[in-house]
């Protein structure tokens, strides 16, 4: 293939400097926990670029995370590092070198090395045992082989996928979409933040990605990024300042995810999904502190035994596992009708839920909205919460709320409250026409809506799943004028002309808000440019050239401007590709 050119690009080695280091655990044999041909668990595990095979730290801290919690079980399981090329390059090229480690490469093997491992994952869930079931996760290029296979893969034979620093990682919750006032070095002005630096709009795959800028990867998305049927199965972990999947460029950071724990936090989730598919007691979970909150105004006639039932079963679950209760209902102050305990965390047993529920009964209301803001404040406020317990609250209605209250009480009154208790998560069971009423509450409190339509013994499920454990993002702050404060404002890059001569060079000129800019050609990183153009040569025109100018200020990078370098010489359709491989399918 043709060798790329740059011209006007700095390269700068000192970027990488003694950081391109292979740390293992330890040279461990692969171990298989049972023998069978067919267990009853599969969890493969996809490393990162460079990596060898089973010899890998990322490796070797996943399966023992979750070892020591599979074995106070009786499933019969295996652990597999996928064998495929998961390529990496020597060090006469620095930026491909950074890739050699964590996700980066020589453009058209790399491509080929993501493809393999996704045609691998899936031959490798595909056995032929159809009582078998998977777990998989992967880790910096692993994690692509992964979010690229997953619409190839059968969800009902996945219990649960998860990435760890994904180059393609989509966060659709990360682009800049809100007009706020933002506070920040230069003063106050207008200017657009990310739903997710408000707790808004989490896409319920968001396991742990602090950078509430984070959008897509460094080598772009993607899409979709959680298809068909995995909802509730895929989760995406993301280190705060990781280079390859937020809007920081840490290399430190992306190969922390063993120091820093991720792997850990990960497992605590995986475990309970696969306790919950085989029906087996989760004994390793924490504890959790449930209140559930009925609302029994009278247009909850036609759904209220539904709910209680559901509610019933939730009881049943929490209590069952070392768990607490507390059950209340209300309607609106209006009515009047104030908030009802029918028992609490101290007195709740299941006869009593059950006794309780019975005496629930829809009635009186007649209007919307409802005092839900109230009676979730009250709820949190009279019970005693147990420290390091998972905290839920879930809310079963139909109807909206006032905002503020009848009372006074507002959303952020509630919101705050919820994350000073550490946090206590909310969860609305409602109906479809209230879902986006309800997602920024649920977002806020780092819970989940469902409604009426939807499968509600998969929610309590999710609902037992979770754990007091690292948060799904980091909300800006806001001072005391009700702006966000924002260290360092991302850095944009407008194209202003691309002279493309249709053979193999381009010229493309921006103007530059940043102080660099990295440029990406076909996913491979060619280096950085203190210059406001850029001059490409070598193009390969039997593909359609994609490039990304990157800006970089201090310490962040902004949203890519792309430019595409001339036209296939065919129209065809283009479908999502992991980048690098040269191909158009």
């Amino acid at each position: 293939m043709p060798r790329k050119k740059l011209s006007k690009i700095k390269f700068l080695a000192c970027l990488v400097g003694g950081l391109i280091t292979c740390i293992t655990l330890g040279c461990l044999s692969p171990h298989h926990a049972s023998a069978a041909s067919c267990p009853d668990l599969q969890i493969i595990f996809v490393r990162g670029s460079g990596a060898t095979r089973y010899d890998n730290e990322d490796y070797q801290a996943f399966k023992s995370s979750l070892t020591d919690k599979l074995s106070l079980t009786d499933l019969s399981y295996d652990f597999d590092d996928l064998d495929y090329p998961a390529v990496g390059v020597g060090v006469d090229n620095i930026w491909t070198a950074i890739g050699a480690y964590f996700g980066g490469g020589d453009a058209y093997d790399f491509g080929n090395s993501v493809d393999s491992g996704v045609q691998e994952l899936i031959r490798a869930t595909n056995t032929g045992c159809n009582d078998t079931k998977y777990v998989i996760a992967g880790y910096s290029q692993g994690a692509m082989v992964v979010s690229k296979a997953l619409p190839s893969l059968d969800p009902g034979h996945i219990i649960y996928a998860a990435t760890f620093g994904d180059p393609k990682i989509y966060l659709p919750e990360g682009k800049g979409a809100l007009s706020v006032k933002i506070a920040s070095k230069n003063g106050l002005k207008t200017g657009t933040i990310p739903p997710a630096c408000k707790g808004a709009n989490l896409s319920n795959y968001r396991a742990y990605v602090p950078d509430c800028y984070a959008y897509e990867g460094l080598l772009g998305s993607n899409r979709p990024y959680q298809p068909e049927g995995f909802q509730y199965k895929l989760g995406t972990w993301c280190n705060k300042f990781d280079i390859f999947c937020s809007s920081y460029y840490s290399i430190d950071s992306h190969v922390s995810y063993v120091r820093d724990g991720l792997y850990e936090d990960a497992s605590k989730t995986i475990f309970s999904k696969i306790t919950s598919a085989f029906g087996k007691e989760n004994t390793f979970v924490s504890t959790h502190d449930t209140a559930i909150v009925i609302d029994s105004t009278l247009s909850m006639h036609g759904l209220i035994n539904q709910y209680k039932a559901e509610a019933l079963r939730l009881a049943e679950k929490t209590l069952s596992s070392g768990g607490r209760v507390a059950l209340y209902d209300y309607r609106d102050l209006a009515d009047p009708y104030d908030l009802v305990e029918h028992c609490n965390f101290d007195t709740c047993t299941l006869d009593i839920v059950r006794s309780e529920l019975d005496e629930i009964k829809a009635a009186n209301g007649g209007d919307v909205p409802e005092s839900l803001l109230s009676a979730s404040f009250k709820t949190m406020n009279k019970l005693s919460w147990n420290y390091g317990s998972t905290k839920s609250l879930v809310i079963l209605t139909d109807a909206g709320f006032h905002s503020p209250d009848l009372d006074g009480t507002t959303f952020s009154d509630v919101v705050g409250l919820s994350k000073r208790i550490d946090p206590v998560n909310f969860y609305i069971i409602t109906v479809p026409e209230m879902f986006d009423k309800y997602t920024e509450l649920a977002n806020a409190t780092d819970g989940l809506v469902t409604t009426s339509l939807d499968d509600l013994s998969l929610f309590t499920d999710t609902i037992m799943a979770r754990f007091d454990s690292l948060p799904n993002v980091e909300e800006l702050e806001i001072d005391s004028t009700g702006a966000f404060i924002v260290d360092e404002e991302l850095p944009e890059i407008t194209v202003n002309s691309v002279e493309d001569d249709l053979s193999d060079t381009i010229m493309i000129k921006f103007s530059n808000t940043g102080v660099r800019t990295l440029v990406v050609l076909n996913g491979s990183v060619l280096g950085l440019t203190e210059e406001e153009f850029v001059a490409i040569n070598g193009l390969d025109r039997s593909i359609q050239n994609q490039i990304k100018l990157i800006p970089l200020s201090a310490t962040r990078r902004g949203t890519a401007a792309e430019v595409v370098a001339g036209l296939v010489s065919a129209p065809r359709a283009v479908v999502p590709r992991a980048p690098d491989t040269g191909i158009v399918k």
